[in-house]
C-alpha cells in the first residue's frame, strides 16, 4: 500500500508539473525588439506581438488549448495574420520553468510570468448589444462574427474577428484596472491606429447578473454603451 500512494503522489506531481499556470506572461525577444504577451486560463490561449518604440502591432492568435506531451496545441479562432499564411491552428513546444514558461525553438524565448492582480472583470466576455438592455437580440456564443474582451492580472485586450472566415477587424489592449464602478485603460497596442498608443480612457461599469454594462465616451466623443456577457 506505502508503495502504490507513493506512486500515486509521484503521479500527481508529474500531472501538477504538466500544467500551464494560468496568468499573463511577457517576453522580449532581443533579436528584434519585439514585446510579447501571453493570456492563459485554463482552456483558452492569446500570443500578441508589438512594439513599444516606435509604437506598432505585430500580430495575435488565440483560441482554445490543451497540453500534451509539452506541445501546446491551440486551435484558432482568430489569426490576425490569416490572410497572409491562412494559418488555423498551432503546435507550440514550451518547457514549463519556475517563473514562467519557454518556447522551445532555434532562438528559446523564456516568457516571465506577472503577479498576480485579481479585479472585478476579470476573464473573458463577449459583446453582446449596444444597451440599454430591452430584450434587443443578442450577437451570442453561436454568431461566428465575435469581439471578445480578455482581462486577467491587470491587463486587458479585445479582438474582433469571424471564426468562420477568420476575417480579423481589430484589436487593441494594454493595462487596466476596474474598482468602485470605474473602469480605466491604458493603451499598448492597436491595430488600427498606432497614434491611440498611450491613451488614458476612463468608463463606468455595472455587472447585472452574467452582463457587464459598459458606459462612456467613444473615440470620437460621442456617449456609448454597451453590454458583454461572460463567455463561459
Amino acid at each position: 500500500m506505502k508503495w502504490i500512494i507513493l506512486l500515486f503522489s509521484a503521479f500527481s506531481m508529474a500531472s501538477m508539473q504538466a500544467q500551464i499556470s494560468p496568468g499573463v506572461y511577457h517576453a522580449l525577444d532581443s533579436i528584434n525588439g519585439h514585446t510579447h504577451k501571453l493570456k492563459i486560463d485554463n482552456t483558452y490561449f492569446i500570443h500578441t506581438i508589438y512594439t513599444k518604440s516606435p509604437a506598432g502591432f505585430v500580430k495575435t492568435i488565440g483560441g482554445f488549448y490543451k497540453l500534451e506531451n509539452d506541445v501546446l496545441a491551440v486551435k484558432l479562432e482568430f489569426n490576425s495574420n490569416y490572410e497572409e499564411d491562412t494559418t488555423t491552428a498551432v503546435e507550440l513546444p514550451v518547457q514549463i520553468v519556475e517563473g514562467g514558461l519557454v518556447f522551445v525553438g532555434d532562438n528559446n524565448l523564456f516568457f516571465k510570468k506577472n503577479p498576480e492582480f485579481k479585479q472585478p472583470l476579470d476573464g473573458k466576455w463577449l459583446f453582446g448589444t449596444r444597451g440599454p438592455d430591452e430584450g434587443q437580440e443578442r450577437r451570442g456564443e453561436s454568431n461566428s462574427r465575435k469581439t471578445m474582451k480578455f482581462l486577467m492580472d491587470g491587463y486587458f485586450q479585445w479582438i474582433a474577428y469571424d471564426t468562420e472566415t477568420f476575417k480579423f477587424s481589430g484589436t487593441g489592449g494594454g493595462t487596466y484596472t476596474s474598482k468602485d464602478g470605474i473602469y480605466s485603460e491604458s493603451i499598448q497596442y492597436f491595430s488600427r491606429d498606432n497614434a491611440r498608443v498611450g491613451a488614458q480612457l476612463n468608463f463606468t461599469y455595472e455587472i447585472k447578473g452574467d452582463d457587464w454594462h459598459h458606459k462612456g465616451k467613444n473615440s470620437k466623443g460621442g456617449p456609448m454603451y454597451e453590454i458583454w456577457a461572460v463567455r463561459k
